[in-house]
């Protein structure tokens, strides 16, 4: 039997995603952040064409946290080591923060462009892995970001 702390052990998660650069149009970047609580932040800052900074805050339910945790377990990312992915740069940097029960991890790396990137990597089934955790979480969170604030349950 599990005593409560180690339940509550198991329990903790928080997940924080950012990619972005400075160039011509400043500091552009994306990033979101899943607490345990559920709360979904997620922020937007490109100054192309000067748009202005998008900020959105969303609760999503136990089941979304528990999907994510279930991607991110799924995906054998706290088995990887970025120590031989490409330094991050004037092209930009990718971050990835993740604490799940026990393990807390950091990954820090160059923007990735393409699939090209990863294969010419000196890691490239480390950052294969990494690159399709980023792409598929940050398809969940643009779909949770969108329904949320663009559909209108009540026609009018």
């Amino acid at each position: 039997m599990t005593s409560p702390i180690e339940t509550e052990a198991l329990d903790e998660f928080y997940l924080r995603y950012y990619v972005g650069h400075k160039g011509k149009f400043g500091h552009e970047f994306m990033e979101f952040e899943l607490s345990p609580s559920g709360k979904l932040r997620y922020a937007n800052n490109s100054n192309y064409k000067q748009d202005s900074m998008i900020r959105k805050e969303v609760f999503v339910s136990p089941a979304v946290v528990e999907e994510v945790k279930r991607i991110i377990i799924e995906s054998e990312i706290t088995k990887e080591d970025d120590q031989n992915w490409k330094e991050p740069d004037k092209e930009g940097r990718q971050e990835l923060e993740i604490k799940i029960g026990n393990e807390h991890i950091a990954f820090t790396c160059a923007e990735i462009g393409s699939l090209l990137d990863v294969n010419e990597s000196s890691d490239p089934e480390g950052l294969r892995i990494f690159y399709y955790l980023t792409m598929d979480l940050k398809c969940l969170m643009f779909s949770l970001i969108s329904l949320h604030f663009k559909i209108n349950p009540i026609p009018k």
